[in-house]
């Protein structure tokens, strides 16, 4: 009787994500709303670990990143629609390849027991020797799977991906990352063409098509409609400052180029903002959305509206139509007592834009 049960209700939620999806099929795609999730990769800090830790913490920032994801794919089949991905260049190797913490905190569980993290490319952690447990210690292993994911549901709609470079001062461990270059960032685009796979991508060229610069296709809202990008995936850059303008530098309107950047309102490059406080910016970003944009904003940060159960900022994103909500609650959490969990009020994670698609 439970596997029956079990079974119809299964088969009631495929029917109502494809029932959603052929609503959304000739939207274009800066007319929908879609939910994801936050650092998607990421797993939860060993408990061993966090005890340790949270000791020595003074600032109690620690239950901030006190959350975990199930595997990529398995958001995917769950109905998300973004993704957020973290990568730290390691063009030599090895230099990830041992969490300094592990010299503190004795744990049976072995880090990177088949080596990948002594191999040169890019790397997919967190926050380096602290909170480094990963779904996948490299960015090829990642882009491989969405690869298999997609080409298993070719009818899928767009995937929207935040992709931040990640680097910055040393941390308190002696760790400094390497440090971005036009040569890396030219790598970064390389490998999303080898391993997922340039014909699975909007690139901001198809966007810009035949406009002067890529801001004004954008203005024009020349984005493609649902069912004509299917089985594809996007990319924005989640950086707003060094990391940015040298991604685009010798690339105007990011000609060439594969990722989109968050790139001030009006340049020639801006197409895709990440504006992530939807109570402040409610306002601005429904501005934005009418002109053509696409927004990306948070429904939770930090923990914080999980643990007070608080709906309050999930209530503004939606309203203000940003197109891409972002948050680490699709489940409730497991690592603390709360109820709180984000989807649109038919349980699926995507919709019609309540701003723009009137």
């Amino acid at each position: 009787m439970k596997k029956a049960v079990f079974v119809a209700l299964y088969l009631s939620s495929m029917n109502l994500l494809w029932s959603q999806s052929q609503k959304l099929d000739d939207l274009k795609i800066n007319e929908i709303q879609v939910i994801g999730s936050h650092n998607s990769y990421k797993k939860a800090i060993l408990p061993e670990v966090y005890n340790y830790l949270s000791k020595k913490d003074s600032m109690n920032f620690l239950p901030r990143i006190q959350y975990e994801h199930i595997p990529i794919p398995e958001q995917l089949d769950l109905g998300l629609r973004n993704l957020e991905i973290d990568v730290y260049a390691d063009s030599k190797g090895g230099k990830y390849a041992h969490p300094k913490i592990l010299d503190l905190v004795k744990t049976t569980r072995p880090f990177d027991p088949e080596g990948k993290m002594k191999k040169p490319g890019f790397k997919m952690i967190h926050i380096t020797d602290i909170d480094y447990q990963t779904w996948y210690y490299t960015l090829e292993d990642c882009l491989k799977d969405l690869r298999k994911w997609s080409d298993a549901h070719p009818d899928h709609n767009p995937v929207f991906i935040t992709l931040e470079p990640k680097d910055g001062q040393a941390n308190r461990f002696g760790t400094e990352p390497e440090h971005y270059t036009s040569k890396l960032f030219d790598d970064l685009d390389n490998e999303l063409k080898t391993y997922l796979g340039k014909d699975k991508i909007i690139t901001p060229d198809e966007i810009k098509g035949s406009y002067k610069t890529l801001n004004e296709a954008v203005l024009n809202k020349n984005w493609p409609k649902v069912k004509d990008a299917k089985g594809k995936f996007v990319f924005v850059l989640d950086n707003n400052s060094e990391n940015r303008d040298l991604y685009a530098k010798d690339h105007p309107s990011l000609k060439g180029r594969i990722i989109f950047t968050n790139s001030k309102p009006g340049s020639p490059e801006s197409a895709i903002l990440l504006m992530n406080e939807p109570q402040k910016d409610s306002s601005t970003i429904e501005d934005l959305v009418k002109k053509g944009y696409i927004v990306r904003t948070r429904a939770d940060a930090d923990t914080m509206e999980a643990r007070n159960e608080d709906y309050s900022r999930f209530e503004k994103a939606k309203k203000s139509g940003a197109q891409i909500i972002t948050t680490d609650y699709y489940y409730p959490s497991r690592l603390f007592k709360s109820g709180y969990r984000i989807s649109f009020d038919n349980g699926t994670y995507e919709r019609m834009n309540p701003v723009n698609s009137k």
